[in-house]
């Protein structure tokens, strides 16, 4: 399980070895917490991360569901990349050793 900002996530899949937490923490932006999956493929050694709503989520277009995910890496990720999905999980309780954000001496 990877905590970041206070939002927990867990690999639900991973393909050709593509899952590297400490890049996932690098590129992983603020904006992707508003998401319940995060896409994460590999190409020309950089990562890219693509947010994708649960398919009954209110928010999501048809291009943001996460049952598009096949379409998504057919189109736009080079052939047989690497790639990985996290998923956020809901209602975890975060301790202080897993918080990025935790805060010494309060």
């Amino acid at each position: 399980m990877i905590c970041i900002n206070n939002v927990c996530y867990e690999v639900v899949e991973e393909q050709r070895n593509g899952f590297n937490e400490e890049a996932f923490r690098a590129r992983y932006s603020e904006i992707l917490t508003r998401y319940d999956y995060i896409v994460g493929d590999w190409g020309y050694g950089q990562l890219r991360l693509k947010g994708f709503f649960d398919d009954q989520n209110q928010k999501a277009s048809y291009d943001t569901k996460i049952s598009t995910l096949t379409e998504y890496l057919y189109e736009y990720c080079n052939f047989g990349c690497p790639y990985f999905v996290v998923k956020k999980v809901k209602n975890h309780k975060l301790n202080e050793a897993q918080s990025d954000n935790s805060v010494l001496g309060s």
